[in-house]
């Protein structure tokens, strides 16, 4: 699907984006280590959370931080129609006001996508790193970033209880790896 975007070709940046969040204690964290390293992203927010916890929203975009929506709910959009989808991403909207959008699990009907690309620049990654899985290790997780990362990567974290366990090992690492090779971390600019 040519509309989604897999990565930045031709940047000299890193960009790192994170899912699933606003999450009370997790999101204060990944701000946090950000800050440290003085790297930006950008948070592929859900509107329920945006909507329970605003004054973490607010914190993202204070930090200087660019927000995009992940859908209201996490919807599986292979498995609901084309109208009940693009009515959970809208609602979302009312909250993030954003003109990104990644699709939960990477997974995207080709009627939903030429939807949303009429009004969204469609977000997807080149870099997983599987920060969600208990199947892996943490430092099997920053491996998953370092081996991969380049100038132009979008890569995928999480900010959510379920990847914490991976992210507090890798994200800082991941961070000292990217300053060592030269590269800056950048919001997203399509």
């Amino acid at each position: 699907m040519p509309s989604l975007i897999w990565s930045m070709e031709g940047e000299d940046d890193v960009f790192l984006t994170f899912d699933d969040g606003p999450t009370p204690g997790i999101t204060e964290w990944i701000l946090d280590a950000l800050s440290k390293h003085n790297a930006k992203a950008t948070f592929f927010c859900l509107g329920k959370n945006v909507e329970q916890y605003p004054d973490l929203y607010q914190m993202i975009l204070d930090g200087g931080h660019k927000v995009g929506n992940h859908t209201y709910s996490h919807q599986k959009g292979w498995s609901m129609s084309v109208e009940r989808y693009i009515e959970d991403v809208d609602f979302a909207n009312q909250y993030i006001h954003s003109d990104l959008f990644r699709p939960p699990y990477g997974r995207i009907k080709p009627a939903q996508a030429r939807m949303l690309s009429e009004r969204y620049s469609l977000i997807m990654w080149d870099v997983l790193s599987q920060d969600y899985s208990n199947l892996i290790s943490p430092r099997t997780c920053l491996r998953n970033v370092t081996k991969h990362v380049q100038p132009g990567s979008i890569v995928v974290f999480h900010d959510s209880l379920k990847s914490f366990r991976n992210l507090k090992y890798a994200l800082p690492r991941s961070l000292d790896h990217i300053h060592k090779m030269g590269w800056s971390c950048s919001i997203l600019e399509p």
